[in-house]
């Protein structure tokens, strides 16, 4: 197969972009949409006028409703996600990456944020997004220099971050004390740019109608087209390197200020059109940042590549390389199987609002009705401008005493109340939400046994626990995974951070991509209270095989108490351990310390031992010397290499420098030869 050029995957990606709008705007779009009008409680577009109006808001409500305890769940201990090391030695590594990649989170990126978009999307749009990438950004400084000599000018210029944009130089003559000689001074005043770079790990929210996935796929590990659809400014893309000229031409149309969704979504902000900014820089570029699966380079085999394109439909591609990881994650509260895109909140309590709106509303009516009931009045018995005036105590005049009279409309408040209440058992069978369930109905509890509580709470915390499980289990696990990948391919240095109350190296290059990751999704205190109470339990058992069968046992050893005991202290809520027991490592050093000095104490009193002991030590004296001598050898090698090097650069620059000093002397020489000229030309 011959290998395909850019304009072919160009085309395909087109293809698949609009395939994909198709069907995204054709089977989600509209349920967004109206998601959206639910949640804010806009009008369900069957009101009657003269009628009551009321939209009652149970789609916010249960969501509402949902989000604390998410966010408690995620956001209140950081041990809900950790990666578990594969063999004993990895233990702590494996603490220290978990601690880090939560540090990532919350610390380089603003992680409650960044969750509480994420849930909420998923919670009333069926799909939330979140893209992770890692991010180098340059920053461009222009300084000045003044009076620098050649080798500091050569050591600016060798600096590949350095770009000299002017240079002066500069010439003075200095006379020896015996004014015999003239020495020339140079120096030199330059004007540099310099590049700065940093990088890290971001994490970013994507809206739910700029992610676009082949509609086939059930999940995005065999997704062969995934995109996100957004915007950049043309100075943003020119910052990056992309060609001006290229960019602006696509520059001025925003697919994206056609959607429905997104102006909805920003309200009366984009009522007045599309945004037109008058500096040319800051225009919008439609932007598309694919995966794609492709037969790019003919083998037969469709690789996976991370494809950059601009323009309406991906029109000009920017770039075009191999990418090993989807740098996506997606959750869905309630999954549906061999599908991607599940249900959500909406899906369950979007007919409960409406028959709730509309029992309420013929509740008011009612009640408006029988406060202010039809008039019936005899016609030319009666003066109709009287009969319309509603104040209190006005006076109707009428031709015969019976002429007008109250039409009786019986309330329908008895039948309603009723319906009512079964439309919010309903809510509750569906979502687990209720006010019981959530601590707010104070008459519900007092009223019921301590069983039938717990019964009722249990059972909205299982809905609840489903949807934090499927959370964890799928988006939340993936990006845990992709941030450590991330870490593993692109940091590269020792960072010092600031773990549980202390400063920490973390070098980056020790963590494995290949850590187990496991989910602990608890339901807050009650869930907490349990942990706490079983802990014990198991501590006293430890406690009672330590003192019954010592601490070298086969069932149990002091760091495995130690464990359990940080373990509580953790659940507990408190982050810093430290402060109460010492780490499992800590102990087991400890430990081995403790031995040593008994083994050493015990072996004072043995000669023969004490024979072998200085015989041991003067074998490690001996190999100390030769591991010394061999570090000198080494030394000594390097350092002649770096002379080496340093002869070699300061003969290029006396190389230069005579260079400078023969062309300096030239213009001296010149300047000398002109004056003299000058001087003896005959004056007019």
């Amino acid at each position: 197969m011959a290998k395909m050029n850019d304009e072919q995957l160009s085309n395909i990606i087109s293809k698949e972009i609009r395939d994909s709008l198709n069907h995204y705007d054709s089977e989600f779009s509209a349920d967004r949409l109206r998601a959206l009008d639910m949640y804010l409680g806009e009008p369900l577009g069957n009101e009657v006028e003269g009628r009551s109006q009321v939209v009652l808001t149970e789609v916010a409500d249960c969501v509402e409703q949902i989000m604390p305890s998410l966010m408690r769940i995620f956001t209140a201990s950081d041990k809900y996600v950790r990666f578990s090391p594969r063999t004993a030695e990895d233990v702590e590594r494996a603490d220290q990456i978990t601690d880090y990649v939560n540090y990532i989170i919350n610390n380089d990126n603003d992680g409650y944020k960044i969750f509480y978009n994420w849930f909420k999307d998923a919670l009333l749009f069926r799909l939330g997004v979140v893209k992770f990438y890692y991010d180098e950004t340059v920053v461009v400084k222009e300084e000045e220099y003044e009076g620098l000599s050649l080798d500091e000018v050569t050591l600016l210029a060798a600096n590949p971050d350095v770009e000299i944009i002017s240079q002066e130089e500069n010439f003075a003559q200095e006379f020896t004390s015996q004014n015999e000689e003239v020495e020339v001074v140079q120096s030199y005043n330059i004007n540099v740019k310099i590049k700065k770079r940093s990088g890290k790990i971001r994490i970013e929210n994507v809206p739910p109608e700029e992610f676009l996935v082949n509609k086939r796929a059930k999940s995005l590990e065999d997704a062969y087209f995934i995109c996100h659809r957004t915007t950049m400014t043309v100075s943003d893309l020119v910052s990056l390197g992309y060609d001006k000229d290229l960019v602006e031409s696509y520059a001025g149309y925003d697919e994206l200020d056609q959607e429905e969704e997104r102006n909805r979504r920003f309200g009366d902000i984009e009522s007045s059109g599309n945004y037109d900014p008058a500096d040319d820089s800051q225009k919008e570029v439609p932007v598309f940042d694919c995966i794609i699966r492709a037969d790019y380079d003919g083998d037969g085999i469709a690789e996976m590549r991370r494809v950059l394109a601009v323009g309406s439909s991906g029109d000009q591609i920017l770039e075009n390389e191999i990418c090993d990881y989807i740098p996506y994650a997606v959750v869905s509260p309630i999954m549906m199987p061999h599908r991607l895109v599940g249900r959500s909140i909406y899906d369950l309590t979007e007919d409960l609002q409406v028959i709730k709106s509309t029992l309420m509303r013929q509740y008011l009516d009612s009640t408006y009705l029988s406060v202010m009931p039809k008039i019936v009045a005899v016609e030319g018995q009666v003066n109709l401008d009287d009969l319309m005036n509603s104040s209190a105590g006005s006076i109707i005049r009428t031709r015969n005493a019976g002429a007008v009279q109250p039409l009786n409309t019986s309330g329908v408040g008895s039948e309603i109340q009723p319906l009512m209440k079964y439309v919010d058992d309903i809510k509750e069978n569906r979502t687990g939400m209720s006010r019981a369930s959530m601590g707010l109905d104070a008459n519900a509890l007092q009223s019921s046994t301590a069983s039938a509580i717990s019964a009722t709470v249990k059972g909205a915390g299982q809905k609840l626990e489903s949807y934090a499980r499927t959370i964890a289990e799928t988006g939340v696990k993936d990006l845990f995974k992709g941030i450590l990948h991330l870490v593993a391919l692109h940091q590269q240095q020792t960072r010092i951070v600031r773990l549980r109350n202390e400063f920490v190296a973390i070098d980056p290059r020790e963590a494995d991509s290949e850590f187990d990751v496991i989910v602990n999704v608890g339901l807050g205190t009650a869930d907490d209270e349990q942990k706490i109470a079983f802990l014990t339990n198991i501590a006293s058992k430890q406690e009672q095989i330590l003192q019954t069968l010592g601490a070298e046992n086969a069932i149990c050893d002091i760091s495995q108490y130690t464990k359990t005991l940080r373990e509580i202290a953790e659940i507990g809520g408190f982050k810093d351990t430290d402060s109460f027991f010492n780490s499992p490592s800590q102990v087991r050093a400890k430990i081995e310390e403790q031995k040593a000095k008994a083994a050493e104490q015990g072996q004072q009193e043995n000669p023969a031992v004490m024979l072998e002991m200085q015989k041991a030590q003067a074998d490690i004296e001996a190999k100390k010397l030769k591991l010394e001598a061999d570090i000198q050898l080494a030394r000594e090698k390097a350092l002649a290499d770096i002379e080496l090097q340093k002869e070699k650069m300061m003969a290029e620059l006396s190389l230069r420098r005579e260079e400078l000093a023969a062309e300096a002397e030239l213009r001296v020489t010149k300047a000398i030869t002109d004056a003299e000229i000058s001087t003896n030309l005959p004056r007019q």
